[in-house]
């Protein structure tokens, strides 16, 4: 099942093997951002085949998208290293 604020990992195209941020669905398609190659104002959309789903939940981002308020791309830049353990 797939969430707002959910890590995923892209499986296809440019991006391929970089962590993402579920920000959206719609139909087939979910909306990905990671503040830094997509951001909030351009969100990827990509087909639920082209990513590879994780079972983490970043409880904030989530919270914030799904509750409108205010989210930077530099708090899901924070979140993706914390959730990554990567120093990006």
């Amino acid at each position: 099942m797939l969430s707002i604020g959910q890590l995923v990992y892209s499986k296809n195209g440019r991006d391929k093997g970089y962590p993402f941020f579920i920000t959206g669905t719609e139909g087939e398609y979910v909306y990905i951002c990671d503040g830094k190659r997509r951001t909030l104002d351009k969100p990827k959309k990509k087909k639920i085949k082209h990513v590879q789903i994780t079972n983490r939940v970043d409880g904030h981002i989530k919270e914030s998208i799904e509750k409108r308020l205010y989210l930077k791309d530099s708090d899901l830049r924070s979140a993706l290293a914390v959730l990554t353990g990567s120093l990006e």
